[in-house]
């Protein structure tokens, strides 16, 4: 059974960044968010007593929350340098294997870590269609809309710190998402959209196309970054229950949402991922 979450800051070669950890013996649950958000959106998953057998791991990334910015923004706020940090603090803290629910732009990140680490790790991708980098990839992944742009516009007026968090949970948003949103590093916006346009980083399509970890894909039905019809278009190697899951009534964030629909999806892909994961744990020992 996990313990209460405990929050620390881990020392990375690039900067300090704030875990929530329950710790415990369970399999290692790591949640990586949004950009403009911070560990505490988690709070619904980290609450629900479906996942405390896990050991839930949340990690804020740099230039958000309580982190601290990068200290070499042109390289870490990149995805290889994303990649690079979580990695960095995953293996400080113990983890050895791994399901990542990666959120948005932790989404991508996780597909990174997955194409680059020797553990053992299975992916539940929200608010990401896993893209070929590049232009045209990221047409084929995304909604073409004047608002998306906000994702890599580097200062964020008072209205476009609103914009952003309707889009993000539409309406009904906690206030404090606007505080959240409005301290992000925006450096960070403008070098991650670069790294994804001039391809630093890995083919996400293809990995997903052609590794054989576990892969679950779980969306709000009305996500207006996200083309949902898109994501039928790739022939996964090994998509969980042989489909995307669609939330209905929810929108990017569909586990902040809707977290009594989106948690029993999480925990049964993780017990499922579990028998799979320990697998490859016993096969690397053996090896």
């Amino acid at each position: 059974m996990a313990m209460a979450p405990i929050d620390r800051m881990i020392t990375t070669s690039d900067a300090a960044l704030r875990v929530r950890d329950t710790g415990g013996d369970g399999l290692p649950i790591v949640l990586l968010h949004g950009s403009g958000s911070s560990i505490d959106v988690f709070h619904r998953q980290f609450a629900d007593p479906i996942l405390s057998h896990y050991r839930l791991v949340a990690i804020e990334l740099p230039g958000h929350g309580l982190s601290s910015d990068a200290a070499t923004p042109d390289k870490t706020y990149t995805l290889k340098g994303l990649a690079g940090v979580v990695t960095e603090t995953l293996t400080s803290i113990g983890v050895s294997r791994a399901v990542f629910f990666g959120w948005s732009l932790g989404g991508h990140v996780t597909l990174q870590i997955a194409a680059t680490t020797s553990i053992p790790v299975a992916l539940l991708l929200s608010g990401t269609p896993p893209v070929s980098l590049g232009p045209l990839g990221l047409l084929r992944g995304f909604q073409p809309s004047f608002d998306i742009l906000l994702t890599s516009k580097r200062h964020f007026s008072e209205r476009d710190v609103t914009r952003f968090a309707q889009l993000c949970f539409g309406d009904a948003f906690d206030p404090k998402f606007l505080t959240t949103i409005a301290r992000t590093d925006g450096r960070l916006r403008v070098n991650f959209l670069r790294s994804l346009m001039h391809g630093h980083g890995a083919d996400q399509r293809r990995l997903v196309e052609t590794s054989s970890m576990p892969i679950a894909l779980v969306n709000g039905v009305l996500d207006p970054f996200v083309r949902l019809s898109y994501l039928e278009t790739i022939p996964f190697a090994n998509l969980w229950r042989d489909r995307s899951h669609l939330i209905p009534a929810t929108g990017h964030a569909a586990f902040w949402h809707a977290p009594q629909l989106f948690n029993p999806l999480l925990n049964a892909f993780a017990r499922d991922a579990e028998l799979v994961l320990r697998a490859e744990r016993l096969n690397l020992r053996r090896a």
